[in-house]
Formats: structure tokens, C-alpha cells, sequence
């Protein structure tokens, strides 16, 4: 590099703010349009969305498998550059490049041989079965856009480019927006294919923007370089990579096993329970994107400062990074307490998802504040490489606790259930905030 990177510059408000706001906005953005993409579903029919809604774990699964090589990236690479190694961190690069291409393959396999028996183990409706399975399959056997994006992207974070991050996110969403009614619906003389029409538009989307993302890494992000042609994997990297990004990538899979667990419990009550939580998750996604945004920018920056050995740096950031997630979350609480029709009818909601859906929104929404500190003590734990104990945390919030909960509170009623949210979260703040405590005195404390 010619100069120092901003990471290790910048007044750390001004960088917090610099580097997580195109990041926010981006994952604000792609939120949107996940719920654009449930809308239009939901205009063809309830078992439209319910397909979907019961596909959506497989989705979920990938982003987590995409995210945990992103993480694994993101803290190498920057810590790399922090320590100025850059025949490492190119290194780092390209085996994160390759890393990605190989879990494509896998999903692609998958997809194609168990999408069927997956969708077919929660409904009985053949409607529903059909449309998951082509929903399913489509998604898996063109996903080298999710993983390949992700990548494209934490090579931008780690290196401080994140506005070219959000040109990549924008271009995903405004494409998938518009993809998504021409193909589902076939207007403008394109074939309405319903559901597999709103898979096609997402992983084309995906796509396009995975294709300019390397496009932008290749010509202008000049702090890493990504030499294909002389590649040879390497072992040490790949392990290292997948060393630090397993952790975050079991933690978002979690996401995956809670909504199927939920599924599962849900089901005996109504089809339109499992609906509502489909609709509900596309809602908390575009509150929450942000706060992942945020916690996606933490990461380098806690990453590249940790490489440098600046401690005080690491712990003001940490410090603006919660109060900007404490701001957003509590923003959010207000808008689902106060206005939970108007957002379940953007789905064209029934009365009957309105009677069950309205306190359950309520409900969950008293757990958000606890999530989004959450959230940020994790990353802070994931840029100073110990994932394993933001790892633990995600497990008390969406598994331990709250799955257990909420088939205990289902033998009561379907309105007990969500009460299962605000006490795992309540729990996982309380250990993340020990862990974090922990971490930090190992780690931090002898820096100077």
C-alpha cells in the first residue's frame, strides 16, 4: 500500500460512520427488496407464500455458509493489511475466491438431489410441495452469485472500500425489483413462471452484481490484488480462513435451524402461522440489515486496528458502534409496536393473519434492543479472531433457549410462543457481555 489505510487514521466517529453508513444502507436496501420479493408471492397465493416461506431455511443456510467465508476473509485480510504483509493479503484473496466457488457446488448438489424431500417434510399439499421445490431448486443450482457476491463484497470491506460495497448491493436490488413482477407475473411479454419467476429474478440479480463486484475488485480496489491465473490453493489459508469464519457461519445458520424448529411448531397451529413467521422474518430483516451492516464494517476495522496494536482505537469504535445499534433497534421497537397492521397488510395479510400476527409482532419487538447489542459484542469478539465465543452467544439466542421455550409456551397457545424471543435474547446479551469482558482482558489488555 502507498499510505496508511483509513482504518488506522481516520478519527474513529468519523470512521464508524464513513465505513458502516454504505454498508447500512446497502443491507437496508437488500432487505427491501427481500420484501418486495414476499409481496408479490403473496399476491399469487397463501400457498405461494407459504412455499416460500418454507424454502426460505435453504436460502438461509447458504447466506450463512457465504457469510462465514466472508467473515473469515474480511478479519485475515485486514489484519494483513494492518500488519502491511500484502503478498499475504493477496493470498488471502484468492483462496477466499476459491473457498466460495467450492461451497457453490456443494449447495448446487444439494439442491438438486434433496430439494424435493425437504419441502416435502413439512406440508403435505402438493401445490405447495411443487412450488417449494422448483423455488428450492432454482436457487441452489445458480447460488455461485450469493457466494461469489459475498466475497466480492468483504474484499471491498476489509480494504475500506465500502461505497463500492453499496453500488454492488444497490445494483442487486434494483435489479431483483424489477425482475421480480416482469417474471413472476409475465408482464412486458415475459412468461409468468410464479414462484420459480421470483427465484430466477433473485439469483439473476445475484449474479449481474456478483460479475460487477470482481469487475470493481479487479480495476479500482487497488489495496489488494487478485491474481487468478497463477493460483494454487493453499492449505494453510483455506484452514485459517475457515478457522475464523466457521463460528460465524454456524452462528447464521442458527437462523436456519430456528426457522425451521419454528416451522415445525407452528405448523399444528395453522398454515397461516407458518405465513405470518415468513412475513415477519422479511420485516425484522430489514431492521436488523442495518445492524449487521454495521457489525460487517466493525469487523475491519476492529480487525485492522487489532494487527496494528492500537487498543484504545478498537475500544472507541466498539463503544460508537453500540450506541448507533442502540438508536436503531430502539427505532425499530417503536415502528413494530406502533404500527403492526399497516406492516403485515404490505403482504396482503388475511384477518386471520392479522388476529394472530399483530401481538405477535408485539411481542418479539421488546426483544430487539437486546439483540442488536448482541450483535455488535459479537463482532467486535469475530474482528479480534475469536469467533468461537460469538459463536456461543448465537447459540443461547437462536437455539438453546428459544426453540425449547417456545415448544414449552405452544403447549399454552400460539400467543406464548413469541414470548420465547425476549428471553433469548435477554440471555444472550448476558453472556455476550461477559464473553466480551473476557475476550477483551485476554486480547486487549496487554497492548500499549
Amino acid at each position: 500500500m502507498s499510505s496508511e489505510n483509513k482504518m488506522g487514521t481516520m478519527p474513529e466517529g468519523r470512521l464508524i460512520v464513513t465505513m458502516s453508513f454504505p454498508i447500512m444502507l446497502s443491507m437496508l436496501v437488500q432487505a427491501l427488496y427481500n420484501i418486495v420479493d414476499s409481496a408479490f408471492v403473496a399476491r399469487i397465493s397463501e400457498d405461494a407464500l407459504t412455499a416460500v416461506s418454507l424454502a426460505f431455511p435453504v436460502q438461509l443456510l447458504m447466506i450463512a455458509v457465504a457469510t462465514g467465508a466472508g467473515v473469515g476473509v474480511n478479519a485475515l485480510l485486514s489484519r494483513r493489511l494492518g500488519q502491511h504483509r500484502q503478498a499475504e493479503a493477496d493470498a488471502v484473496a484468492v483462496n477466499g475466491v476459491f473457498l466460495s466457488v467450492c461451497c457453490w457446488l456443494v449447495f448446487a448438489v444439494l439442491g438438486l438431489a434433496f430439494g424435493r424431500a425437504f419441502i416435502a417434510a413439512f406440508t403435505d399439499a402438493a401445490a405447495v410441495i411443487d412450488m417449494g421445490t422448483s423455488y428450492v431448486t432454482v436457487v441452489t443450482v445458480a447460488s455461485c452469485g450469493v457466494f461469489l457476491l459475498f466475497v466480492a463484497e468483504r474484499l471491498m470491506q476489509a480494504t475500506g472500500n465500502t461505497v463500492y460495497h453499496m453500488v454492488t448491493q444497490l445494483i442487486g436490488a434494483v435489479l431483483n425489483c424489477v425482475l421480480d413482477p416482469l417474471l413472476i407475473f409475465g408482464l412486458a411479454g415475459f412468461p409468468a413462471l410464479g414462484t420459480t419467476g421470483a427465484a430466477l429474478a433473485t439469483v439473476l440479480s445475484q449474479i449481474i452484481a456478483m460479475a460487477i463486484g470482481f469487475f470493481i475488485n479487479v480495476r479500482f480496489n487497488h489495496d489488494v490484488h487478485l491474481h487468478i491465473r497463477a493460483f494454487r490453493p493453499d492449505g494453510g489459508i483455506l484452514l485459517e480462513i475457515v478457522r475464523i469464519g466457521l463460528p460465524a457461519a454456524v452462528q447464521q445458520s442458527l437462523l436456519s435451524v430456528l426457522t425451521v424448529g419454528l416451522n415445525r411448531i407452528l405448523m399444528p397451529f395453522s398454515q397461516t402461522a407458518v405465513s405470518f413467521y415468513g412475513v415477519y422474518y422479511k420485516l425484522q430483516n430489514f431492521l436488523f440489515m442495518p445492524v449487521y451492516g454495521l457489525n460487517n464494517a466493525l469487523i475491519p476495522m476492529v480487525g485492522y486496528n487489532f494487527g496494528a496494536k492500537q487498543r484504545r482505537r478498537i475500544e472507541r469504535i466498539t463503544r460508537y458502534a453500540l450506541c448507533l445499534a442502540a438508536g436503531i433497534m430502539a427505532a425499530g421497537t417503536v415502528l413494530f409496536e406502533a404500527l403492526p397492521v399497516p406492516l403485515l397488510r404490505l403482504f396482503d395479510a388475511s384477518d386471520a393473519m392479522l388476529a394472530l400476527g399483530v401481538p405477535g409482532i408485539r411481542t418479539i419487538a421488546l426483544s430487539f434492543c437486546f439483540a442488536g447489542a448482541s450483535v455488535i459484542l459479537c463482532g467486535c469478539m469475530q474482528g479480534l479472531g475469536r469467533g468461537g465465543a460469538s459463536l456461543w452467544v448465537a447459540l443461547v439466542r437462536q437455539l438453546v433457549v428459544v426453540l425449547p421455550a417456545a415448544a414449552l409456551l405452544a403447549q399454552h397457545s400460539l400467543a406464548a410462543v413469541w414470548l420465547a424471543f425476549p428471553l433469548a435474547e435477554g440471555c444472550g446479551l448476558v453472556l455476550a457481555v461477559l464473553l466480551h469482558r473476557r475476550v477483551t482482558r485476554r486480547l486487549l489488555a496487554p497492548l500499549p
